[in-house]
């Protein structure tokens, strides 16, 4: 038998509201747009299990170009449930955590623009500073600061 072996994960998706909004939100994070466009035909539907859709998509990359996060406002069908305000701790909620030079910095950045500490900035013991911020359309993001090497 052969065994099949992971060779990457190539991207999370984020449903949203407004893709000019998500963009201004992780290009201030330091994402790049890579590109934007529409999705739609019998195809996708498929992929999906949602028959006919139309969908705008923006993707997102980080600097190094491994990771990347596809945004995606659906035009049709319409949205039929909003789980942005739920708590961390439901289940299959979605949290995508980025490492960055200065948390004190980006979380002051991104908290003039709207954002919100959903508690605070701690450290893990001489490892990680980390935080949980409610971004554009509450979103939520994880911010982590590399204090020390293991």
């Amino acid at each position: 038998m052969t065994e099949n072996k992971l060779l990457r994960m190539d991207n999370i998706g984020i449903v949203v509201e407004s893709l000019d909004n998500a963009i201004s939100f992780f290009s201030e994070i330091g994402l790049k747009l890579e590109g934007r466009g529409t999705i739609e035909g019998e195809w996708a539907g498929r992929v999906t299990g949602l028959s006919s859709q139309k969908v705008e998509i923006a993707m997102m990359v980080t600097p190094d170009g491994h990771s990347r996060i596809e945004l995606s406002k659906f035009i049709t069908p319409h949205i039929i449930s909003d789980h942005r305000k739920a708590p961390v701790n439901a289940l299959g909620y979605l949290r995508a955590m980025f490492t960055v030079e200065d948390i004190d910095d980006m979380a002051s950045r991104l908290i003039k623009q709207g954002a919100e500490l959903v508690g605070e900035i701690v450290q893990y013991e001489n490892f990680y500073r980390l935080c949980y911020i409610r971004g554009t359309e509450g979103l939520l993001i994880g911010l982590a600061e590399e204090i020390g090497k293991r």
